[in-house]
């Protein structure tokens, strides 16, 4: 990296690796901080909605305004925390919890992908202008085998709603791809931590750190 970012956020569907290259790279670079998830920095709303069941207020009961916003809000929270001079880490970056309320929207209003995005997009407005380098990593090209992928990983079925947020949320991530939102894509059906990992410090022009020597 010429200029280190403000922040680097690691991205993708869950099962995908993504805490466990955050975690690898928080130990290979001391300029990183960890800064984690939106709602490690804004738990009392979301303690608020999980209350009379979590997943019954993000699929059911919350319209896609009071979700977006409480991901943006925990997100502004998050960056607030970065200390000045470093770099950091997120878990889950800004165009990933576009992608999420997107994906939400598209299976509790039955919109399409684009008119999800552009509702989501209206709610943010230029509050997506956070300096970030934004790295996906995503199972396979295809969205139905990276469902299979990630899905197979969970170790217990997904139930209710959540098999359709997940493949929708695959499809989401793939057009997001196709439009750019992301910094750089890695990769990973069928290749080792350590070869995706590679990658990861590629994207970040830290090759060099491979061997896990903080610098």
């Amino acid at each position: 990296m010429t200029r280190a970012p403000d922040f680097v956020s690691l991205n993708g569907p869950d099962n995908v690796g993504k805490t466990t290259h955050l975690v690898r790279l928080a130990g290979q670079w001391d300029s990183f901080q960890s800064l984690g998830a939106v709602h490690e920095h804004d738990p009392e709303p979301w303690a608020r909605v999980a209350v009379d069941g979590y997943a019954r207020w993000w699929f059911e009961t919350s319209t896609t305004v009071e979700l977006t916003e409480m991901l943006l809000a925990g997100h502004a929270k998050r960056a607030a925390a970065r200390e000045g001079g470093r770099t950091g880490l997120l878990d889950r970056g800004l165009p990933m919890l576009l992608a999420v309320a997107a994906a939400t929207c598209v299976v509790k209003d039955g919109l399409t992908v684009g008119e999800a995005f552009k509702t989501v997009t209206g709610i943010t407005g230029s509050r997506a202008a956070t300096p970030e380098t934004s790295i996906l990593l995503l199972p396979s090209s295809d969205a139905e085998r990276s469902y299979a992928i990630t899905s197979a990983r969970e170790g217990r079925p997904w139930t209710g709603i959540y098999p359709e947020y997940q493949k929708t949320l695959h499809a989401v991530l793939l057009h997001q791809v196709d439009h750019g939102a992301f910094t750089a894509v890695v990769d990973c059906e069928g290749r080792s931590l350590d070869a995706v990992h590679s990658d990861v410090l590629d994207c970040l022009g830290l090759s060099r750190l491979i061997d896990g020597s903080p610098r």
